[in-house]
């Protein structure tokens, strides 16, 4: 019965991780900090215009058939979920891509209460992770707003609730 504990543990603890949650709060490492604070980003105003590898790894981490944000200033589900409802439950506030093939992604999250969050993500044509992310904060404009605030530490790591 222990073998099969452990095969189990082993089997389920990198599926836990692949879904996008993470178990605990992470802070931002150190070197990905100081590289953010000199990081400049592109700007992004579509949620097209980021890296269809981004899109993919978003959609995983929402758990969806289908990538379930508005546009920036679109009509969302603010509120709690409503089945049946053709309103997604995210809207993108702010995004922004780097040349050294960062992203940050800054959304709100419909739901009682309404949420922010943020994702860093690395993406090359082979594989995306997510590198950092949580709850952010409202009242981010810009991207360069939310790259300060997550270099300076504002944004606490990790991730327990849904993405």
């Amino acid at each position: 019965m222990r073998v099969f504990f452990f095969a189990f543990a082993v089997c389920v603890s990198p599926a836990l991780g692949a879904s996008g949650q993470s178990p605990s709060s992470v802070p931002l490492a150190p070197a990905l900090r100081t590289h953010l604070q000199a990081e400049r980003f592109l700007i992004v105003t579509s949620i097209r215009g980021l890296p269809l590898g981004v899109r993919e790894r978003l959609q995983q981490m929402f758990g969806a058939f289908s990538l379930d944000i508005a546009e920036p200033g679109a009509e969302f589900q603010r509120s709690v979920a409503r089945v049946g409802s053709p309103l997604p439950s995210r809207r993108l506030v702010a995004a922004g891509c780097s040349a050294d093939n960062h992203c940050l992604v800054y959304y709100e999250r419909g739901g009682a209460p309404l949420t922010y969050r943020v994702a860093l993500f690395h993406w090359t044509p082979a594989e995306t992770r997510l590198e950092w992310g949580g709850t952010a904060p409202a009242g981010f404009a810009t991207i360069d707003d939310v790259r300060k605030a997550a270099a300076a530490g504002k944004i606490p790591g990790g991730q327990k609730e849904p993405w």
